[in-house]
């Protein structure tokens, strides 16, 4: 979480207008800028995402992290921006060589560097990396771009209440459906809990299965008994689809005989979904890809 403490012009003794320094408390201290940030360094995706829905080209962006070395629907956007390492472990030399105005951080991620990104140029810091909103009005605030801020999240919030309303017209369809986030890895399967698209489905007004409403992450399942956990209406499964062992792996889980047991498998509600719109990107427009997949996979558009 962050505060904005003050970015309102003042006038000076001499009648002309001078801004004062922008003041914006964060997770990891408070950070000043004099005047908007032009030169924007972000050090996570979300934060890359959030300054290119805000019209931002950053100076610096750390890799990501899959679709290397930049996700697909940013690359065009994002064409010949520097890269200064990963997000994990971003390149402070790489990050100073740059001249940032103001570096967008996340505590998770950096708060171990923080103090030698801060002497580079004020460094503002969000808690996580996946409360898209408050990372898109964190860029905001250090930019000076509150208006196009707000109209994001007019548009959001239009959009939300759009797929609200129609789902509900929907035939054969019980309002609210309770849902899971599923995902497979190479050796195990995952049940998402809180997570960037676990929010923006609890949001769009699905229900979890009680077991899914721990304000946790999710859960990690290694033993295929385990599949009845996963049980709700309607499945939303996201993977690297292009690492076979995964693919292996997920074909293990589904032909057990366990899975034909499950709501949604047995309802013909099992949506496969993109795991970057869904989990890797973590900003803004990876949140509208993402809610534009579920209105097409309920046939709204």
């Amino acid at each position: 979480m962050f505060t904005l403490k003050h970015a309102l012009p003042l006038l000076a003794v001499w009648g002309l207008a001078q801004a004062e320094p922008i003041t914006i408390e964060h997770a990891l201290g408070t950070a000043e800028l004099d005047t908007p940030a032009l030169r924007v360094v972000t050090l996570y995706q979300g934060a890359t995402d959030a300054a290119v829905a805000l019209g931002i080209t950053p100076v610096g962006v750390v890799d990501s992290w899959v679709e290397k070395p930049m996700y697909e629907y940013l690359r065009d956007d994002l064409a010949g921006v520097p890269h200064v390492g990963l997000e994990t472990q971003p390149n402070l030399e790489e990050i100073a060589a740059l001249h940032p105005d103001v570096i967008i951080a996340a505590k998770m991620r950096h708060e171990a560097v923080y103090d030698q990104l801060n002497q580079i140029a004020p460094t503002i810091a969000h808690e996580t990396v996946f409360q898209f909103k408050e990372t898109l009005d964190l860029v905001a605030a250090a930019t000076g771009k509150q208006a196009e801020a707000a109209a994001w999240h007019e548009q959001w919030n239009a959009r939300i209440a759009e797929f609200q309303q129609r789902v509900r017209t929907l035939d054969g369809i019980h309002w609210p459906q309770q849902v899971a986030l599923l995902n497979f890895r190479n050796d195990h399967a995952r049940i998402y809990y809180s997570s960037f698209a676990g929010n923006i489905l609890n949001e769009l007004g699905f229900e979890r299965p009680a077991a899914h409403r721990e304000d946790v992450w999710g859960v990690k399942l290694t033993s295929k008994e385990s599949i009845p956990a996963m049980n709700a209406d309607v499945f939303f499964i996201f993977m690297t689809e292009t690492d076979p062992t995964v693919m292996e792996n997920y074909q293990e889980w589904t032909s057990h005989p366990l899975w034909n047991t499950l709501d949604a498998v047995r309802n013909g509600q099992v949506y496969r979904v993109n795991e970057v719109d869904w989990n890797m990107g973590g900003g803004p427009i990876a949140a509208q890809r993402m809610v534009d997949s579920v209105f097409e996979h309920y046939g709204l558009d």
